[in-house]
């Protein structure tokens, strides 16, 4: 394992499938293949608490209550317009639509610079235009060419080139978790898929909701099938955040971008909160 992310991944998987014996920090440790002190350091530099507590936030039960307790954070969100109390990213999001003709022509003249990068949450494709990103993916290193294949078929017409050091910037930004700048996004979708991403940015971090409550937030309420569709269309990750939408019942889900990450993300965000 090679990276901070990975051997949290590896004690999420591990977690998830013997939650019922409630596992010691020892087996944890085992999973990722770390000592018992490295893994209580791993996990406090990587989320701020030791593995127990960032675990807690990954429990059903976590989510659960995290969905009741969000109902008034929402509704307040709904009434003001703004993303609640969150110091984290979500104030400095900034997203931009392409125009009904742009979309009809696919991206032509744009020109899009894309490359890979190291995150929190592990190898991260960056694509960007001079409007701002246009794409964000996280695979591994075996999938990034399925992934850019998803991005070129989102802009067809556009030209692409593969400049790491371009997209080095804003990726060290995103990579930040807490961008000291305002991030501009560019997205490219139908008039209802823009109104759900919008309404994404307007949960705050440390929070999650279900399909209905997004639905009520994009002012489409009852259309939660539809409003799961535009979710999963969603083609920048973490910076619009579907990762916070989870079942009524509690469940995560499921996450595009694969559910050990979704689980590590939400745990992340809870204990930043929760740190505040």
């Amino acid at each position: 394992m090679s990276s901070d992310y990975e051997r949290i991944a590896a004690a999420i998987r591990y977690i998830d499938h013997n939650v019922t014996e409630q596992p010691q920090l020892e087996s944890i440790a085992a999973a990722a293949e770390v000592s018992v002190a490295h893994c209580r350091r791993l996990f406090r530099r990587w989320a701020g608490v030791g593995p127990k507590r960032f675990l807690e936030f990954m429990t059903v039960n976590y989510a659960r209550q995290a969905l009741q307790k969000s109902a008034s954070v929402l509704e307040a969100s709904l009434a003001t317009g703004l993303s609640g109390p969150s110091r984290l990213h979500d104030h400095f999001i900034k997203i931009e639509a392409m125009t009904p003709g742009e979309v009809r022509r696919g991206g032509a003249g744009i020109e899009i610079a894309y490359g890979c990068h190291d995150s929190p949450f592990g190898n991260m494709l960056v694509a960007q235009t001079a409007r701002g990103i246009c794409g964000l993916a996280f695979c591994e290193h075996g999938e990034t060419a399925a992934e850019l294949e998803r991005l070129r078929g989102k802009w067809p017409t556009a030209v692409f080139r593969n400049s790491k050091s371009e997209t080095a910037t804003i990726a060290a930004e995103v990579a930040e978790l807490s961008p000291s700048q305002p991030i501009s996004i560019l997205v490219s979708g139908t008039n209802f898929q823009v109104r759900v991403w919008e309404a994404l940015l307007r949960i705050p971090a440390g929070t999650v909701c279900s399909y209905g409550q997004l639905a009520t937030l994009a002012g489409a309420p009852g259309s939660a099938r539809a409003i799961g569709s535009a979710v999963g269309a969603n083609h920048v990750a973490w910076l619009i955040p579907c990762h916070r939408v989870i079942r009524s019942t509690g469940g995560f889900g499921g996450y595009r971008w694969g559910i050990d990450r979704k689980r590590a993300m939400l745990g992340w965000e809870a204990a930043q909160v929760a740190a505040m």
